[in-house]
């Protein structure tokens, strides 16, 4: 039961933060120490279907909810104090950074780590080329299935958001806004889009992951900081020039010491 009650909560945390443009909620997940359960447990739904199931259900109930509690909270503090809270995510971004590093699990510093970190940079940037209103007014079944699809990809990838996708491709305000209002055929055509692109990409990542770890996480690393680069508001001014920094410290040490937190966990478990 106590292991059920954290699946759900962790669901709850990777839910929250899935709203915010440029936080990835697979860097979330691999933070708290479920990202490797997610992924199996996706890809090889079929070798324990009951437990997968239940732990599929839980984590995805945690993570509905997470939206729905914090939907409009955090889109108060995006309007209200933009700058300050985009300060916040990118210090959260940068303290996951250790852990995938450490995931990587590097031997030596050799030519390919920078190639391998820049074309998961470049990746993210090309991201920029779709066109800003590629789904935006389009309120039809398929559009909103392929903008799932395109939201899952980012949804599997640690380092890059949901929300940030969603953000390039118009349709983040409107998202935002059927989730606060609970519209269902909205949100529904969007989820059944993410649950096929979740199918169609698991597998290829578990395996990359298993078979090429170092330059798979490296990519992944080269995503986190296209993400940064993407969503940094700017130099503040004013009073924001104090607050700011104290509230990039906090994002960054805030996800260091909990991800350094699991990991411990993890060993001792």
């Amino acid at each position: 039961m106590k292991q059920h009650l954290k699946t759900a909560l962790k669901g709850l945390l990777v839910g929250s933060t899935m709203l915010v443009p440029g936080v990835s909620g697979a860097s979330m997940a691999m933070i708290l120490g479920v990202y490797g359960r997610l992924v199996s447990a996706v890809s090889s739904f079929l070798r324990d279907v009951k437990g997968n199931l239940l732990f599929l259900l839980l984590f995805s109930l945690g993570g509905g909810l997470g939206m729905l509690l914090f939907a409009k909270p955090l889109l108060w503090l995006i309007e209200r104090w933009p700058m300050p809270t985009l300060y916040f995510f990118l210090g959260a971004v940068a303290g996951g950074v250790p852990l995938t590093v450490r995931e990587a699990g590097i031997r030596r510093f050799t030519w390919r780590v920078p190639v391998y970190i820049a074309a998961g940079f470049v990746l993210v940037l090309s991201l920029n080329l779709l066109p800003a209103d590629l789904f935006r007014g389009e309120a039809s079944l398929l559009p909103l299935l392929i903008a799932g699809i395109l939201a899952a990809v980012a949804l599997v990838l640690p380092g890059i958001s949901v929300s940030f996708m969603l953000l390039l491709i118009g349709l983040y305000d409107e998202t935002m806004r059927a989730i606060t209002e609970l519209r269902v055929p909205y949100l529904l055509a969007l989820g059944v889009g993410l649950i096929l692109g979740i199918l169609l990409t698991t597998k290829l990542l578990e395996r990359a992951m298993q078979r090429h770890p170092e330059p798979t996480y490296l990519i992944i690393l080269g995503f986190v900081f296209g993400s940064v680069f993407q969503i940094f508001p700017g130099i503040p001014s004013g009073w924001e020039l104090l607050l700011c920094p104290a509230a990039l410290l906090l994002g960054f040490f805030s996800l260091w010491l909990l991800s350094r937190r699991e990991a411990a966990l993890g060993a001792a478990a």
